[in-house]
């Protein structure tokens, strides 16, 4: 799994002008479900995110976690994080999980989430044209991939 992460003062997914999820305070996660991926790695990401010191604390360092500041998530997959561009001018989405499988893994990281305390979780529509709006605060982005949190730290 890959996740770009936004920490945001507030998101919005909309579908055909209708919003379907929508957050305060909180963490935006664009999410993209490789081949491969299962429920354990889900589960791994969602703590993750769950846990991640990205908010400020009194001295306006990163030391606090969504869990911390009371924080939203908002969870949109987004299978375009798996594109390969080393070869020609068109991304291939060859590494990219099988819709079916994608989307309960997605539902997997939303229920992982809010079990470790995360409220509220909102999501976006699995395999809807969205428009994704949001107002990212710091601005702070970070890139996840399930598979950096397997292993021994780097660095």
């Amino acid at each position: 799994m890959r996740a770009v992460i936004q920490r945001v003062r507030y998101a919005r997914v909309t579908v055909e002008g209708r919003t379907v999820g929508e957050i305060g305070p909180g963490l935006l996660v664009l999410l993209g479900v490789a081949q491969g991926d299962d429920e354990a790695r889900a589960e791994k990401l969602a703590t993750k995110l769950a846990e991640l010191r990205v908010f400020p604390d009194g001295d306006q360092r990163m030391n606090r976690s969504l869990l911390e500041i009371g924080g939203a998530a908002l969870v949109v997959s987004q299978f375009t994080l798996l594109a390969d561009v080393r070869k020609g001018r068109r991304p291939y989405f060859g590494g990219a999980e099988a819709p079916d499988r994608a989307a309960a893994l997605c539902e997997h990281v939303v229920a992982s989430l809010r079990r470790a305390g995360v409220a509220p979780v909102e999501q976006g529509a699995f395999g809807a044209m969205m428009q994704v709006e949001l107002c990212n605060d710091g601005p702070v982005t970070l890139i996840l991939d399930s598979a950096d949190l397997e292993g021994p730290r780097r660095g």
